[in-house]
């Protein structure tokens, strides 16, 4: 039985290209991928003084394949038996978007009864003196599953985030949207909007001041369609000079052309009409490049996108790592295309 489990594990780790875990820091650059392992759609965000980052668990990798061993064996109704391995979330976070310190198990399927498997795309916010974290679990494929986006909270940015309602927020599938990769926006009056939705639909809700439930729009619904054209999944809001960047991603996840593009907007609920892509795969870096979150630097006009992206030579749907990069606007404020680097960023002053 240990030699099956670690066969299988062996199988986990995938292709091992030279660059695949380049983690020579110094005090240049960061070297992407930032953190050893394979993690997915990464959720960035600035507490203090601190980036922290909160990624899918995509692969068991390292010592992990051994704490989590028991994973290994699971069998459940998901429809990808990979999604048994992601049970938990780490997080990381840095002081200068170079050097970064792992948190492991900020969230795990122990602490939210409800959540038996894929556990995904957190997003993170503070308010009220806690921190939230909204996630995805269980891939729901119908309303009969139980399932959806839940929420956590805790007293500290590592956690441990506890389940704040004992079921999800959104468990129903709304207007063809899998309630799935959620992103929670706070706009400048204070208002909190949530974004998500997989299957090609993306709808946005009004989050109550405690971040624990929904309110209607001022007509009276709940849930707004905001689909802009070639949406696949992985929205994420940007608010920069009065206007709202609506991003989200296109194409296959588990393919060479998944990708973000963006629109941008005059209100937090659109109309979103697609401008074009920002981010896809480059032949000579990698393939796969999406599901994104974008960090602005304190006090400036300077902002940095954190994605995750396939080594070239890997082919599994899993196999993906963490990156960041630099995120430019032109005079005019439109997104500039993303280069994507092996060398990653530049140390950045984060006090302020």
């Amino acid at each position: 039985m240990i030699l099956k489990r670690f066969v299988f594990a062996a199988a986990l780790v995938g292709c091992l290209p030279g660059i695949a875990f380049s983690q020579s820091k110094g005090d240049k650059t960061n070297g992407n991928p930032i953190v050893a392992g394979w993690y997915a759609d990464p959720e960035g965000i600035i507490y203090g003084d601190s980036c922290w980052v909160y990624p899918t668990l995509s692969f068991l990798y390292g010592e992990d394949v051994q704490k989590y061993a028991q994973d290994l064996e699971r069998k459940t109704d998901a429809i990808n038996q990979e999604y048994n391995l992601q049970t938990h979330f780490d997080a990381f976070s840095s002081s200068d978007l170079v050097h970064w310190v792992k948190h492991p198990e900020v969230l795990s399927i122990k602490n939210v009864k409800w959540a038996k498997y894929a556990l995904w795309a957190p997003s993170v916010i503070h308010a009220n003196g806690k921190y939230y974290l909204f996630f995805g679990a269980n891939d729901i494929q119908n309303e009969r599953q139980k399932g959806g986006i839940g929420v956590a909270v805790a007293d500290s940015p590592a956690g441990p985030y506890k389940d704040a309602l004992g079921k999800p927020l959104i468990d129903k599938i709304v207007n063809g949207a899998q309630p799935i990769d959620q992103f929670v926006f706070r706009d400048d009056d204070g208002s909190f909007y949530m974004y998500y939705g997989g299957w090609k639909h993306c709808n946005v809700v009004k989050l109550r001041p405690d971040l624990l439930g929904l309110e209607p729009f001022p007509d009276g619904t709940m849930y707004r369609e905001v689909t802009p054209d070639q949406y696949v999944e992985g929205p994420f809001m940007l608010k920069r000079n009065g206007k709202y960047y609506f991003m989200w991603s296109e194409g296959g996840w588990g393919g060479p052309d998944y990708s973000v593009a963006y629109a941008i907007a005059d209100s937090p609920m659109g109309p979103f009409k697609r401008i074009g892509k920002i981010l896809q795969q480059d032949p000579q870096i990698a393939t796969g490049a999406g599901h994104h979150s974008v960090v602005q630097i304190p006090g400036k006009d300077e902002y940095y996108i954190i994605y995750h992206r396939r080594p070239l030579g890997c082919t599994r749907i899993n196999e993906r790592q963490v990156c960041i990069d630099k995120l430019e606007f032109d005079e005019n404020g439109y997104i500039r295309p993303v280069k994507m680097t092996f060398e990653g960023v530049a140390p950045v002053d984060l006090r302020h």
